[in-house]
């Protein structure tokens, strides 16, 4: 396998924050008379890779809509602020080193289904910045994962790539953009098909 440049994902491919996000979500409930509505990380672990919108039609199906999102925008904003203020040791093993090695032959990327500021605090957090070479979110899009991958590639010209995720939803979000797909089976989904498996980052070395 070689590939010009590499795509992430972020949740269940370079971190698990779901106890650190659920922590956050739930601060943010309190603080507005809403504990019965709290998460825990198992709440999230069919739903990280969906689109904000949906998630919070799952978890906050009684609060009627706008306000649904309206409250999922201030729990995300908690949950964010709760993780640049946790020392957030939830990378998974490797990954500042694979990183490392990897951008002497590739240009790397990110893309997630996250709200923006997301992909920075996963950098900042982990010692990405300055390897990750660009970054584009649903938060900064609005649009389902697989078109926000092609929206980076034209951006930053990329015709050469695989998309590294966990999901069912990456891997229909690579179909779309016409990219392979490397399945993180550590992560959080068992996807129908992938192109590669790694069963721990550093495996991307060897393939």
């Amino acid at each position: 396998m070689r590939y010009e440049s590499l795509i992430f994902d972020i949740d269940g491919t370079l971190w698990d924050s779901r106890a650190v996000i659920a922590e956050g979500y739930n601060a943010q409930l309190e603080k507005e008379g809403l504990s019965q509505l709290a998460v825990n990380a198992d709440t999230f672990l069919p739903l990280f890779g969906k689109v904000m919108t949906d998630i919070a039609d799952i978890i906050f199906p009684s609060v009627p809509v706008p306000e649904r999102y309206a409250l999922m925008n201030r729990c995300m904003d908690a949950g964010d602020r709760h993780l640049q203020e946790n020392p957030c040791r939830i990378g998974y093993p490797g990954i500042r080193e694979t990183m490392e090695q990897l951008a002497k032959t590739h240009r790397l990327f990110i893309v997630s289904n996250s709200q923006k500021g997301y992909p920075e605090l996963c950098m900042e957090k982990l010692g990405l910045t300055g390897l990750i070479q660009g970054h584009l979110c649903f938060g900064e899009t609005g649009t389902n994962k697989g078109a926000t991958i092609r929206t980076l590639m034209e951006t930053y010209h990329v015709t050469d790539c695989a998309y590294v995720g966990d999901t069912q939803l990456d891997c229909e979000a690579t179909q779309e953009a016409g990219i392979s797909f490397i399945w993180a089976s550590y992560g959080f989904g068992t996807p129908d098909r992938y192109d590669y498996k790694i069963d721990s980052f550093a495996d991307l070395l060897s393939l």
